[in-house]
């Protein structure tokens, strides 16, 4: 029982780790795209969750930690940030290759409308609760960045797969708030629960999603850039 995170992290990784071999699929070979884009993800959050580690915005029951740390986070929480990005841009990939309608880019716009609406105005609102407020104010950032560099292009994609992320999502985070493994200050959030779950949590885990695949899908572009100049050149 005292492993418990350990074995989320596992549960979390083992099977689209074992399917990125898909023959559809093939993920692996987005791999020289993905793993840079998790380093530079899983550095700005470490930074963060330390940060707020520290401040005692959370903290972590040491009964089911293995007890290793870096710094002031265990082993667990480390591994959290490599684990999740590759299995949501794992998720988005295989949608992306197995339904090929657009579901939801043509509400792409409102949608993302509607979140940086939303999140500016409750990140104001719960001003000094620094979860809430950090969290909900980063998301109408990387929106805007990633709006920037691609336009809606795919953005209905990213929206469709975080819908879908949100089944494991709820399943692992249940586990880890119920019993509790990670415990929550509710001087720096809304207390609003989606079960045991702070309802901050799913906007944490659109921009750890948002982040990564923003720099996956900037090093797919640039590498396919030089590509589609010389198809060009062939067409014309």
């Amino acid at each position: 029982m005292s492993y418990i995170y350990l074995y989320l992290n596992i549960f979390t990784i083992f099977f689209p780790l074992v399917l990125s071999f898909d023959k559809r699929v093939h993920f692996y070979t987005n791999w020289r795209y993905l793993f840079p884009a998790m380093a530079v993800t899983a550095l700005c959050f470490i930074a963060w969750d330390m940060a707020f580690t520290r401040e005692g915005v959370w903290s972590f029951n040491p009964d089911y930690l293995v007890g290793l740390y870096l710094g002031n986070l265990p082993l667990e929480e480390v591994l959290f940030f490599i684990t999740v990005p590759y299995a949501c841009v794992f998720i988005y990939e295989c949608l992306n290759t197995y339904i090929t309608r657009e579901w939801l880019q043509p509400y792409a716009p409102a949608i993302t409308w509607f979140l940086v609406i939303a999140n500016l105005a409750i990140g104001l609102f719960f001003w000094g609760r620094w979860y809430t407020m950090l969290t909900c104010l980063l998301v109408p950032v990387l929106l805007v960045v990633y709006y920037g560099l691609f336009r809606y292009k795919k953005m209905g994609r990213f929206y469709l797969a975080y819908l879908v992320h949100l089944v494991p999502f709820l399943l692992v985070n249940g586990v880890l708030t119920a019993l509790p493994v990670v415990l929550y200050n509710n001087a720096h959030n809304t207390g609003v629960r989606i079960t045991t779950i702070p309802a901050e949590d799913t906007m944490y885990s659109l921009l750890l999603l948002l982040m990564t695949i923003i720099i996956y899908e900037f090093l797919k572009q640039k590498a396919e850039a030089p590509a589609n100049k010389v198809t060009a050149a062939l067409v014309n």
